[in-house]
């Protein structure tokens, strides 16, 4: 009876210390895809893999890379995890088709994150100047992108904060 304790006990601790050594090699199968992904040598190939990795920090990574197709970052830009897409949104080499994508998704804070986005065309702004979370209408009013046509339509919007930064913007385009 002793033994087979003595055996059940020691079992315990191998599966244990087997699963914490596989932990472990997971992890360093992440750390090294995600350095990989971040690498701007990596190829287009490479980069595709790693867009369908399991892990949502390795298609962040890969989101974030400025030598990611268009193909990939179209295909990354409907992944399940908010942070991949916002990391799409954020992407220097995202195109406006795609742009234009994040604008309609589902998500407030992507949708904000395109409208804050420096490089946001006026065509994307004007498109989410009618989105119907008032912060990000402010958003768009705040940004420099945003041509006069749409500052004017946002100057009659339903909440006043957004009114007030249409005519603040326009005020400072005014005075340069």
């Amino acid at each position: 009876m002793r033994n087979t304790k003595t055996n059940n006990r020691l079992l315990i601790i191998n599966v244990f210390l087997l699963s914490v050594l596989c932990l472990n090699a997971l992890a360093g199968e992440i750390e090294d895809s995600v350095r990989l992904a971040n690498l701007p040598s990596t190829t287009d190939k490479q980069l595709a893999r790693l867009s369908r990795h399991h892990n949502w920090q390795v298609r962040q990574a890969v989101a974030m890379n400025r030598k990611a197709s268009d193909v990939v970052l179209f295909t990354l830009s409907e992944d399940n995890n908010r942070n991949v897409r916002i990391a799409v949104a954020t992407n220097l080499g995202t195109n406006e088709k795609i742009l234009m994508k994040l604008a309609h998704d589902r998500e407030t804070q992507v949708r904000s994150v395109v409208a804050r986005f420096e490089y946001v065309t006026a065509a994307i702004l004007a498109y989410l100047s009618h989105d119907r979370d008032p912060d990000i209408r402010l958003e768009v009013a705040r940004n420099w992108n945003i041509d006069l046509k749409t500052l004017h339509e946002l100057q009659q919007d339903e909440f006043n904060e957004v009114r007030n930064m249409a005519t603040m913007s326009i005020a400072g385009r005014n005075s340069k």
